[in-house]
């Protein structure tokens, strides 16, 4: 038995001891959520981040077996469709790496959907921009075509960006801008009016999207239409194993203290992992405790 199983065996072996040791079925423990002790959020994340990693080989051979798939994800690109890809494990190296190798003759526009908040509008802009200077090019090369198009400006709407890239259309159909959307079910682009700028921005002629998800419920995100027709997803199922290093500063950790605000974000986390019946019990008792006086409330539970 090699030190990793032994490590993994004696982790077990403690647990089911513990279990042995513990109070009788049945008897309620004595423990509180209060008694935990909350460490620092920076002691904690140094912590996390100390952690050694695990089978690399193993790792490293599953990254290699994606590689050998970037022909054909480009090729279902330059057919006009989506990829999505999920599983556990950060995809963010994995889109990027597709994206150094396989996306060299293209224009790339990366949006992080894992931070707090993403400005769209700037995002399409980028978009639109990269596209006509591509397009340009391509007319320049071509003899006899000196069609021209009116260029972005920052200071347009959301809908006229979106229109400017519906009308640059040309016979160039293999020259296209590959939008890279980590997360894209991320706080900052859950809400439906962004995710219907996306999937409109999708299914333009010269743009494709890959994307990866996380959220268990990410698909509820789009109707039919948005999933086969504007996206027009390719789902693969791509586990990297890869730590969520960049996309989880972003996150509260749980055990963790902090400011009030962090609280707040950690009880949102909690209460987002409880089933809707739970979540509908937790909103009455809320609802009762601020209906009633506050010294009253303080024993509502």
């Amino acid at each position: 038995m090699d030190p990793e199983e032994e490590e993994e065996f004696g982790f077990s072996r403690n647990y089911f001891l513990a279990r042995e040791s513990g109070s009788a079925p049945g008897k309620k423990s004595a423990r509180k959520l209060s008694d935990i002790d909350l460490v620092d959020d920076q002691v904690l994340r140094a912590a996390a981040a100390g952690i050694a990693t695990k089978h690399e080989k193993e790792i490293e051979s599953l990254q290699e077996s994606y590689r050998n798939l970037y022909s054909k994800w480009l090729f279902e690109l330059k057919c006009h469709f989506g990829l999505l890809m999920y599983g556990f494990g950060s995809k963010k190296i994995l889109l990027e790496d597709f994206a150094s190798a396989a996306l060299t003759n293209y224009g790339v526009v990366v949006i992080n959907g894992y931070l707090p908040s993403v400005n769209i509008k700037q995002a399409l802009f980028a978009v639109a921009e990269l596209l006509q200077d591509q397009l340009t090019v391509k007319r320049r090369c071509s003899k006899g075509n000196k069609s021209k198009s009116q260029p972005p400006c920052s200071s347009q709407s959301i809908e006229a960006l979106l229109s400017s890239l519906n009308e640059q259309l040309s016979d160039e159909n293999d020259c296209f801008v590959c939008v890279i959307i980590h997360n894209i079910d991320g706080p900052a682009l859950r809400d439906p009016e962004t995710q219907q700028y996306l999937a409109r921005m999708a299914c333009c002629s010269h743009v494709r999207v890959v994307a990866s998800i996380d959220h268990v419920n990410a698909s509820l995100l789009w109707d039919k239409k948005m999933v086969h027709t504007q996206f027009n997803w390719c789902w693969y199922h791509v586990p990297t194993f890869a730590p969520y290093k960049v996309e989880g500063v972003f996150s509260p950790l749980i055990l963790a203290s902090g400011t009030a605000a962090q609280t707040t974000k950690t009880a949102l986390v909690v209460l987002q992992s409880l089933t809707p019946n739970a979540q509908s019990v937790f909103k009455i008792l809320a609802e009762y405790q601020l209906a009633i006086e506050k010294e009253e409330g303080q024993n509502a539970y």
